[in-house]
């Protein structure tokens, strides 16, 4: 049995950012990392990866990246800043401990890991929103003959040459797909969206547009919104042109309240508008090699890439406690908790206009000052 004042799950940014915080707040604190080294995530993504948040936006306290470093920082990158951070703090942290399930015990918490057992009065959950690809149960799915993956999975763009590909999903991780699907001699592209595009170009007059994110994130929503689909609308015009769902609410309030980020578009609305890509409705089935969609049209795809979002992954861990939503994401996150089940935090686990980074500072802090406040 291992005692600690706190026992921090997953070593991404929230949880690198929380157990420094509250080590530099004299608290006892422990980070169980279920893999064998930081930025596990990141280091299976494919190597065309760049972070969508600006490189200043996407620190941590006391580390940077290097000179030359692009605005928009690759995997590498990341993975290094993670592990500076870590080795710079002098983090406690325990590797290749999977955490399986968190339980009351009396007036503390006890974590069952693999073949250790943790006691804490705190518990931080920070395994992030993004931990499982999500791929939906289409009907007929499994008479598909063709390769279907997540994006997560995307691998290399060179591996898409020649071959006719269907994108689903118009979100972010779609977007980026896109961007680096153009960059080869695919077959034709499909892009099956279920929403309307919300999306922002990488740079205006060579300036990263995600440069003013601190900014739109301290306005009200609606004003928010405002900004943020007048940019889009001088920069592409109206998308819903090219075939894509008009839009059904503002792009910073659907960020805030669904967590439907905003996507960062580096040539895919350009090859939209060239007929590179061509937008279709959603699917609705598959039927051999053919995918049925929505308007009962078909197309047939070497491969179908699902950019259809992720899930937290915790029904295993923390479900038996009441604090998942249907979709399995956490009811309370950041400095907010359940007052019957005190010492449990989340953090994470929604999604900031500023990127992930500046979100996980702004959550370490507030969880601090409240485990702080109760010793």
């Amino acid at each position: 049995m291992i005692e600690t004042d706190v026992l921090v799950v997953g070593g991404g940014a929230a949880g690198l950012a929380v157990t420094q915080a509250l080590a530099r707040a004299g608290v006892a604190v422990r980070l169980a990392e279920g893999e064998a080294q930081l930025g596990g995530p990141w280091r299976r993504r494919h190597k065309h990866l760049t972070l969508n948040s600006y490189r200043d936006l996407s620190v941590l306290p006391g580390v940077s990246y290097p000179a030359g470093t692009p605005a928009f920082p690759n995997r590498a990158a990341v993975i290094s800043l993670f592990e500076d951070f870590a080795r710079l703090h002098k983090l406690p942290i325990d590797y290749s401990t999977a955490v399986e399930r968190i339980d009351r015990a009396g007036e503390r918490w006890e974590i069952k890991a693999g073949d250790r057992t943790y006691r804490a009065r705190h518990v931080i959950v920070a395994t992030g929103r993004d931990r499982v690809p999500f791929i939906p149960d289409w009907p007929g799915l499994a008479t598909f003959p063709g390769r279907i993956v997540h994006a997560a999975d995307f691998g290399e763009a060179e591996f898409y040459r020649g071959r006719s590909v269907l994108v689903a999903g118009a979100g972010n991780s779609g977007i980026d797909v896109l961007n680096h699907l153009i960059r080869v001699e695919t077959g034709p592209i499909w892009l099956s969206a279920r929403h309307a595009l919300a999306v922002l170009p990488k740079r205006v007059f060579n300036i990263a547009v995600h440069k003013n994110s601190a900014m739109l994130a301290r306005l009200p929503l609606a004003l928010a919104d405002l900004i943020i689909s007048t940019v889009q609308r001088l920069s592409f015009g109206d998308l819903s042109r090219l075939g894509l769902p008009k839009s059904a609410g503002g792009p910073a309030s659907r960020l805030a309240i669904d967590s439907v980020a905003i996507a960062t578009d580096d040539g895919a609305v350009a090859a939209m508008k060239a007929g590179r890509i061509k937008a279709v409705p959603e699917i609705k089935s598959f039927d051999g090699t053919k995918v049925v969609l929505e308007d009962g049209c078909s197309v047939e795809p070497d491969v179908v890439i699902a950019a259809t979002g992720y899930r937290t992954g915790l029904e295993s861990m923390v479900g038996h406690l009441g604090v998942l939503d249907q979709r399995g994401k956490p009811l309370f996150n950041g400095g907010h908790s359940d007052p019957k089940l005190p010492g449990l935090w989340f953090t994470g686990m929604r999604a900031d206009l500023r990127g992930c980074f500046m979100n996980a500072i702004d959550k370490a802090e507030a969880i601090t000052a409240r485990i702080v406040a109760e010793r």
